[in-house]
């Protein structure tokens, strides 16, 4: 499968979210370690009313455990935007 798919399956499945937006930013980091390893860099967009009381930190930390093994066979980096529905409206 597919790396972008499995990323998006497991946070499909574990977080729920109503919006979910990923990119493989890994053609912008050509030459860095993690690029040489194999391992790519991605960006993800996440709005999940699970994310509801959690800070940012605790919000990152659930994509992160969610992720699990893809961190360290798939992801070299991963920068994250994880928002509840109404941060969103309120914008």
């Amino acid at each position: 499968m597919e790396r972008l798919e499995k990323i998006r399956q497991r946070l499909l499945q574990d977080l729920a979210p109503s919006e979910l937006r990923i990119s493989d930013d890994s053609d912008k980091h050509v030459g860095h370690p993690g690029a040489r390893d194999g391992l790519g860099h991605y960006s993800v967009r996440i709005v999940s009313e699970q994310f509801q009381g959690k800070s940012r930190i605790e919000r990152h930390r659930m994509v992160f455990s969610v992720l699990g093994t893809l961190m360290q066979t798939d992801i070299h980096a991963l920068q994250i935007e994880a928002l509840t529905l109404d941060e969103v409206e309120s914008n």
